[in-house]
């Protein structure tokens, strides 16, 4: 079970590189949308000039080819995220891999007549990467490869060898061995695809018979793993595979609900965003949900705490509205009323059912500078985003109403509320910044964790240290948090330490220290 749990975390951070890029590119789509659609020359009349008008196609079409050749990033991404050493190798073993597996695939359809023509690929479950044809496997193709790569190589490139045989050490002897793994896993794919597409057709269909209800489980089990960092294996099937959804855009065919939208977004000839965007409406929370819970917090804290509650609290409600991090507030309450972040998960999928019986078609998964950048330049038509305010007024209205309920019936100890022997800590700006420059930063931290010694591998995502450590029960948790951690997550051999958007100062100066 520990080792399951360290990889299944390991694999869960991984994930993030990728993730992180394509909400970048997502607001180029979106730029490039709101110079080249058209639909706001009425307000802007220089926007109708046809020169805009082919700037605008220029940056969108050209951003909307990511999304063609994702399983590419994925494959590359994946093993920079699991490699422990030397990164930038594991990233070329990943491009390696992926290239030769789906030419070996390509071939081994060749040799056994299956190849369809040009008209019949879509029917015969074929499609064109990187110009080979191959059966269609999506995302998925990126994320087998890129998850093999990653593990052969830590497993690997440690290899030397001595004499004349020297040359072929460490990551070229990974070469060696990912070479014939690649050929030999297209061969092996290209036989057991067409039933592993026949289960996740399958489960996708189930999910989509289960409307508005599997919406809401999908909304909880998102919102309930945060803490564990594995939030990230649930709804990336959705995103970006056949689970969140199949449709042809413009003549090309994507898979995964943010895909879909990021091409139905640039693409003129499509009138309304289709239903599959709910699967990426998880912002209701970040808009809405929490803000509100900030203010109940607030309002039930205590008169002589209320300045302390407010300086916790504002920034961190400001961070989930505008940007669309949430561990900041979560972790405001998350260890001090565990059963408000439950309530939390719930309310979350509460939020998204609506959206799925109200036929919501606005993105909003990271707050409102990507919301206002993805959907009020396609218009009330298009985008119906209207309702997604509407329902996130709901929202807003129904968690301040249950968390003040909650807080005040169980008196729960959310921040302005402590005992009085009970002390709030916060750091001024000046405290904060002196702490930033502080050369003993990176020791406090590595010290907290139980030493070097104790460490073996460092990395962070957008919010956490993420640390693998030999030994848990060393770790120094009042430390960590006098080096300003918001909560420390210990999972296995997996330490995850919030710090929020300034974690890659802190993972900077361990490495430095260490």
């Amino acid at each position: 079970m520990k080792r399951a749990v360290n990889a299944l975390q390991n694999f869960g951070k991984s994930l993030y590189g990728p993730v992180l890029i394509l909400p970048i590119v997502g607001l180029f789509i979106a730029f490039g949308n709101v110079l080249g659609n058209g639909n706001l020359a009425e307000y802007l009349p220089f926007l109708g000039h046809p020169l805009i008008q082919n700037i605008g196609q220029l940056i969108a079409k050209s951003a909307v080819s990511v999304l063609v050749n994702l399983a590419l990033v994925f494959a590359v991404g994946i093993p920079i995220g699991l490699a422990t050493r030397d990164k930038g190798y594991a990233a070329l073993i990943g491009l390696v891999t992926f290239v030769v597996f789906i030419n070996a695939m390509n071939v081994t359809l060749q040799l056994q007549g299956e190849l369809a023509p040009a008209d019949q690929m879509k029917a015969a479950g074929q499609s064109m990467v990187l110009g080979v044809q191959v059966l269609e496997m999506g995302v998925f193709a990126g994320i087998l490869t890129g998850a093999l790569s990653g593990y052969l190589y830590n497993k690997y490139s440690g290899v030397q060898f001595n004499g004349a045989m020297a040359i072929y050490s460490g990551h070229c002897f990974v070469a060696i061995v990912m070479l014939p793994v690649s050929m030999l896993l297209g061969v092996v794919m290209s036989e057991l695809w067409p039933f592993a597409q026949h289960g996740i057709s399958a489960l996708a269909l189930a999910i989509k018979g289960a409307g508005p209800a599997g919406v809401a489980i999908y909304g909880f089990l998102e919102r309930i793993l945060v803490p564990t960092g594995l939030h990230h294996l649930v709804y990336t099937p959705f995103l970006y595979t056949e689970l969140g959804g199949t449709q042809e855009v413009c003549g090309a065919t994507y898979q995964g609900a943010r895909n879909i939208y990021f091409a139905e977004m640039a693409c003129p000839e499509v009138k309304q965003l289709s239903s599959t965007v709910v699967w990426d409406a998880r912002g209701i929370s970040k808009m809405f949900g929490l803000p509100a819970a900030a203010l109940a917090m607030y309002m039930t804290a205590k008169p002589e705490r209320k300045a302390i509650a407010k300086a916790i609290l504002i920034p961190a409600a400001l961070t989930s509205l505008l940007v669309g991090v949430t561990e900041p507030i979560e972790f405001s309450f998350l260890f001090v009323a565990p059963m408000l972040f439950v309530v939390h998960a719930v309310l979350t999928g509460i939020g998204m059912m609506l959206f799925s019986l109200f036929g919501v078609h606005a993105i909003g998964a990271n707050g409102v500078i990507d919301f206002i950048l993805y959907n009020l330049p396609l218009g009330t038509e298009k985008s119906n985003w209207p309702m997604y305010i509407l329902v996130g007024l709901v929202m807003f209205a129904l968690y301040f109403a249950v968390f003040r309920f909650l807080i005040l019936r169980f008196n729960m100890k959310t921040p302005g509320r402590e005992d009085d022997d009970q002390e709030t800590r916060l750091y001024s700006k000046q405290e904060y910044q002196a702490k930033g420059n502080n050369d003993g930063l990176g020791e406090s931290i590595v010290v907290g964790l139980g030493g070097r010694e104790n460490i073996e591998v460092v990395d962070n995502c957008y919010t956490r240290l993420r640390v693998t450590v030999k030994d848990v029960t060393v770790i120094d948790e009042p430390r960590l948090k006098a080096t300003g951690a918001k909560g420390i997550i210990k999972q296995g051999n997996n330490v995850q330490v919030v710090y929020g958007l300034h974690v890659k100062k802190m993972r900077e100066a361990v490495e430095t220290f260490l």
